[in-house]
């Protein structure tokens, strides 16, 4: 059974148990009509709850037939109480009231005891990614999840659209199709979170409403998220350079509406917390988002944890590539990755640009280097929603590397392939370096003002 259904039947229970001590008070006053309005809602409460234990993939004869017995009772006493027009005298209604509250109690508790120790809970988690180039910061712990016989998870890829300048909302993007083979897929139309309500939800997009590039579907925002789970858990899909984390990345509506968020190391933590209180002294609403020291907890990221995992050896390398990679005489040529960020062409701009021919004009012709391009994923997102003078610039800086066809050209999802593969980096500094000091390989950071 869902942890949540079992928790919500344990305190209706209780609830009942409540009930039963106002019954008897009523009984006792002669106030039979609000007798009756109780023993309605119990019997209500005891029939939702045992067609909720009769959904679960095991029977439990024992709790059914407790419950039908309970719903007898409140029956036998609706109808005894609806024959009393005129109130009895206190010792007789003491009379009849009390052995019939105490075999509704015992019924309850016997049932209560065989739900609370017979029953077995089951996690129902959902993890709702929408940059299959970023679903690297919740696999392992999907992974982990999948392994759970206590856990059913789901991965949930959920639509993003690109926004102009002034906010509208343009096209649609959904990358539920570029997910790795091994990660079983569902559709977000066939998820119906609110019914469903997980027990725990993964996000890794902090934003709402507040990225000026691109926007989830707004029924995936953190804040809708919240009223439909037990637990909301944001884990970032960047990591930062010497655990250096951006002031406004700290305060976005997946870390406030967070019940937990999962951060790289302690010194990132120290951040998130010292932000969050600022946060919340300028904001007055110290408290409305919970605690900061037992929201953000420093258990890593997974994103550490798919770099180890990946490796030249278990990585399939497209035939193209390889083409490029491996000299006639079977030897293979050094791989360098370059990376270019977001944050160069929204700061440096045409100089960024310049840094991009430069780089191309000095390698396309070396004999024993093969350059792996890999700019960041939303690069002409970002010129299109923010430095529309530079867009024609930038595609055309695309179109004459993929025409002449001399490096190697990566706009896919896979962004551990090509930090397996690659021999050193190369680029912008950026969470991509963060990753790739895990290699061990050497790191050069390019300076855009030397062209």
């Amino acid at each position: 059974m869902r942890k949540y259904k079992k928790k919500k039947i344990m305190e209706d229970f209780l609830q009942l148990e409540h009930h039963h001590k106002d019954i008897e008070q009523a009984f006792l006053k002669g106030n039979y009509q609000q007798v009756q309005n109780l023993l309605v809602y119990c019997q209500e409460a005891a029939i939702e709850a045992g067609n909720v234990i009769e959904q679960d993939q095991y029977k439990h004869e024992d709790a059914v037939k407790g419950l039908e017995d309970y719903c007898e009772m409140v029956y036998a006493l609706a109808v005894k109480t609806s024959k009393y027009v005129k109130q009895l005298k206190y010792n007789e209604a003491k009379h009849v009231i009390q052995p019939v509250r105490r075999q509704m109690d015992q019924c309850i508790s016997h049932v209560k005891e065989y739900v609370k120790n017979k029953i077995e809970e089951k996690l129902e988690v959902a993890f709702f990614p929408y940059k299959a180039s970023m679903w690297d910061s919740l696999e392992s712990v999907w992974m982990a999840a999948e392994k759970d016989e206590q856990c059913d998870a789901y991965v949930v890829p959920i639509p993003y659209f690109d926004k102009h300048k002034d906010g509208t909302v343009l096209a649609m993007h959904y990358e539920g199709n570029e997910f790795p083979e091994y990660v079983p897929i569902v559709h977000w139309e066939d998820y119906h979170v609110s019914e469903r309500h997980p027990d725990i939800i993964y996000i890794h997009n902090p934003y709402d409403n507040t990225n000026k590039v691109t926007t989830v579907h707004l029924d995936f925002y953190a804040k809708e998220l919240k009223k439909h789970t037990e637990m909301l858990v944001y884990i970032p899909y960047f990591v930062c350079m010497n655990d250096s984390v951006p002031e406004h990345l700290c305060v976005q509506p997946g870390t406030m509406y967070a019940d937990k968020v999962i951060v790289q190391s302690e010194q990132a933590r120290e951040i998130y917390i010292q932000e969050f209180h600022k946060f919340e002294e300028e904001n007055h609403c110290k408290g409305y988002f919970g605690c900061a020291e037992e929201k953000f907890l420093a258990l890593g990221s997974p994103k550490y944890d798919k770099v180890l995992r990946t490796t030249k050896e278990n990585v399939q390398i497209p035939a193209d590539w390889l083409a490029k990679i491996e000299r006639p005489d079977g030897k293979r040529k050094k791989v360098l990755l370059y990376n270019t960020s977001v944050n160069n062409l929204l700061k440096e701009k045409e100089k960024a640009l310049q840094k991009m021919r430069t780089v191309f004009e000095l390698l396309k012709n070396k004999e024993d280097i093969v350059l792996l391009w890999r700019p960041h994923p939303f690069s002409k997102e970002t010129c299109e929603a923010m430095r529309p003078g530079l867009m024609e610039q930038y595609q055309e800086i695309v179109e004459t590397y993929r025409k002449e066809d001399w490096g190697i050209y990566d706009d896919t999802a896979d962004l551990h392939r090509a930090i397996a593969i690659s021999d050193a980096y190369y680029g912008d500094p950026s969470s991509l370096v963060e990753l790739y000091r895990m290699t061990g390989k050497p790191i050069m950071i390019q300076d855009v003002n030397i062209v």
